[in-house]
């Protein structure tokens, strides 16, 4: 669903709570092993990984999208910045499968659904522990869950975007030593931030508590509600 990219946002409470249902479902789905021979992580091989670029971010810094703010007054640790972490992931033949495995998986197993069916705002950032969610959770699922995979936080930002349909969305973008790859609730192919064809708008930086400017446009999205 068309999401308004410039208009009021509506942020919502804490939520109330975690429900069985949201415990059974993270522990399935996040505490699951990896299997790292599955069909998609055999068809991206460390060996047919196409290039990619680091994208570099400008001075400036950039506005938070204001659901991510109200997340991080609930999740500090989720936001937090180590700057002793390495800003890198090192793409080992390991590493780049648990990329795209998690990827594979988290985007297999939630169901996408906007935030405006979901909890009656516009823009809530919230982990999809109830099996649903929209792009930027599916992203801070995906994060979690590979930082409990030994990947380090700092390396593994979210990013917001204008996608092809001209709305705000959220990416995961994964800082490699070759190059910056997106995760993305849209497709299970990892890819270059160059082959997504978006607009690339601005990131959390690894620096602090903070976001930085990727200088894809002036104005930026106040939402990034979109399945």
């Amino acid at each position: 669903m068309r999401q308004a990219l410039f208009g009021q946002f509506d942020i919502g409470g804490p939520s109330a709570g975690t429900t069985f249902v949201a415990r059974v479902f993270r522990a399935v789905l996040v505490g699951l092993p990896l299997f790292i021979g599955g069909a998609t992580s055999q068809a991206q091989t460390l060996a047919s990984l196409p290039n990619a670029n680091q994208l570099v971010e400008k001075a400036a810094p950039a506005r938070p999208i204001q659901a991510w703010v109200k997340f991080c007054e609930q999740f500090g640790e989720e936001c937090a910045v180590d700057p002793t972490e390495p800003a890198f992931v090192q793409l080992t033949a390991q590493n780049w499968n648990t990329l795209v495995t998690v990827n594979k998986r988290v985007n297999s197993r939630v169901k996408p659904i906007t935030d405006k069916e979901h909890w009656g705002l516009l823009d809530r950032w919230e982990f999809p522990d109830d099996g649903a969610g929209d792009c930027e959770d599916y992203q801070l699922l995906k994060r979690r869950m590979l930082v409990e995979r030994g990947l380090p936080r700092r390396a593994l930002r979210m990013t917001v975007v204008i996608d092809e349909l001209g709305e705000g969305h959220a990416v995961l973008m994964v800082r490699t030593d070759r190059g910056d790859y997106i995760l993305d609730n849209k497709t299970s192919t990892v890819l270059p931030w160059e082959q997504t064809g978006y607009t690339f708008v601005k990131r959390e930086s690894q620096d602090g508590v903070a976001w930085v400017s990727l200088g894809g446009r002036t104005a930026s999205p106040t939402t990034t509600a979109n399945r």
